[in-house]
């Protein structure tokens, strides 16, 4: 491809980020891998990596020099450990502080870069608010911890366009792979037949499968008419029920129990996070498909079916 446009990525070895990576090399974009380590994980030659520390406010300003856009997925796991204070904190810094770092090397180096494909998420929007309503990008944040997490990321992000340089910020629903994340963790119990709904399993779970969140990435860094924020979830969300057992006669047929799973439990297993896995957020997604992007995975059980290649 002549005139190969070079996508400068944070997160980059993660869930999302590995697969991203993947994609865009097919299509022929060359890669700058932002990173902590200076260890090259891809093998390809249109992969490279350059070095960052948030912490110490560093970032290796030839990949800045050399980006043409920028898709910046990095942050902490939010339920990977316990919300500490600490936790809480990093969670939060790993975000915004990175998002800073990069508008100021913008603002202090030369650069030819169009646009910033930012993540965020639908944890903007806290619990459904009433019945039959879907959340949309205008509503505001909610006030609690991850509402209030994302509005900063989100505004961290946003003084780029003071520099001429369009911004996108993808508010992203719980992905579902087999590589990683949630789904991983409704499988575990079901490989031994209990299919565990959570709570009463009627919380509506906003989700998307991991090929169209990348492929909205994609969308987002080639469509020069998308600014703003844009919610990233199947047309068709679930109840947490739903999904687990669609799960479960994927992987097993007739041959499972299902098991609830009380919220005092999950309260003393995860404490606040518990929060995130029993809330309901139904979530609409008709402005990212106005902008032209269809989905590949629109209901869940073709989806769930792609993903354990049933």
């Amino acid at each position: 491809m002549e005139n190969t446009k070079t996508i400068l990525i944070t997160g980059g070895t993660g869930l999302v980020g590995t697969e991203l990576c993947k994609l865009l090399v097919q299509k022929g974009y060359k890669i700058i891998v932002l990173s902590r380590s200076k260890t090259n994980l891809y093998v390809s030659p249109s992969i490279s990596f350059a070095h960052w520390d948030i912490n110490n406010n560093f970032i290796d300003r030839n990949a800045i020099i050399h980006a043409d856009y920028i898709i910046h997925l990095a942050g902490a796991g939010v339920v990977d450990k316990k919300w500490t204070a600490a936790y809480k904190k990093e969670i939060q810094d790993s975000r915004i502080k990175s998002s800073e770092l990069i508008v100021e090397a913008l603002k202090n180096n030369p650069n030819k870069v169009k646009a910033i494909v930012s993540a965020s998420a639908i944890g903007w929007y806290g619990p459904d608010v009433k019945e039959n309503y879907q959340f949309v990008e205008t509503d505001p944040a909610d006030g609690h911890f991850l509402g209030e997490t994302c509005k900063l990321w989100e505004e961290s992000i946003e003084p780029a366009t003071n520099l001429g340089i369009r911004v996108c910020k993808i508010r992203t629903g719980i992905v579902l792979s087999t590589k990683g994340g949630a789904l991983k963790e409704f499988m575990n119990p079901i490989k031994f037949g209990l299919a565990t709904i959570l709570g009463n399993g009627k919380q509506i779970v906003s989700w998307i499968h991991i090929e169209d969140i990348c492929r909205i990435f994609i969308h987002a860094v080639e469509n020069e008419h998308m600014t703003g924020s844009y919610n990233a979830v199947a047309p068709n969300p679930v109840s947490n029920k739903m999904l687990t057992v669609t799960l479960a006669k994927i992987m097993r047929g007739i041959f499972f129990i299902p098991v609830y799973v009380p919220k005092f439990i999950l309260k003393i297993m995860m404490g606040e996070r518990s929060i995130e896995v029993l809330k309901s957020a139904d979530v609409n997604c008709e402005k990212i498909r106005t902008s032209g992007f269809v989905f590949l995975f629109p209901g869940i059980e073709v989806a769930l079916k792609n993903l354990l290649k049933k």
